[in-house]
């Protein structure tokens, strides 16, 4: 199993640090050659608008849509949820659009709004340690959309068939549990 981690910008060296520490075989992707030899890939928190216009300006979009459409196991976290929404409710800007979600950008507002907690997550038999900063939460999911996290109210974990969406930041923390969540999705594709 060999997992990509888009590199165009964001928090990807802390993805490969938490697979490195679990001893995953993974590459950083930056172009979309690099979608070819890999099982699954994470699309990592940042900035979603310079994300999406990296991902078209390097032609990546696509091919990666046409990937995900297809099973290709996909996990998004913080502005990686945004990329993979179907819609975002304070903009009509859509990139990806592969998940039957509607998200709302910068919910919990600027750094200041920033916060952790310890929070319950569907599959993971213990509490999760959930990092926000200026974090996105789902507003509304289309039928087939399960919940896994909620948050003050607050959905801030999903997951559709080959994809997994979260608003907040497990790579910053110690707690390799969501990643592991994500590569028993990945195992069981590739069967």
């Amino acid at each position: 199993m060999k997992i990509g981690i888009l590199a165009l910008q964001g928090a990807f060296q802390e993805h490969k640090n938490i697979l490195d520490s679990l001893n995953i075989d993974n590459c950083l992707v930056k172009t979309k050659e690099q979608l070819k030899d890999i099982d699954g890939i994470i699309l990592p928190g940042g900035e979603s608008t310079a994300m999406g216009k990296l991902l078209r300006d390097f032609d990546i979009l696509e091919p990666l849509k046409e990937k995900i459409k297809n099973g290709f196991p996909v996990f998004g976290t913080c502005s990686g949820m945004i990329l993979l929404a179907e819609k975002l409710s304070n903009s009509e800007v859509v990139h990806l659009g592969v998940m039957g979600i509607e998200v709302k950008r910068n919910a919990y507002g600027r750094q200041l709004g920033s916060f952790e907690t310890l929070g319950d997550f569907k599959g993971i038999d213990k509490k999760v340690k959930m990092v926000f900063i200026r974090a996105p939460y789902v507003e509304n999911i289309k039928e087939g959309v399960e919940i896994l996290s909620v948050v003050n109210g607050n959905i801030t974990a999903v997951r559709e068939k080959n994809m997994l969406a979260v608003s907040f930041h497990p790579e910053l923390t110690d707690d390799t549990s969501v990643h592991k969540y994500f590569l028993d999705i990945v195992k069981n594709f590739k069967k």
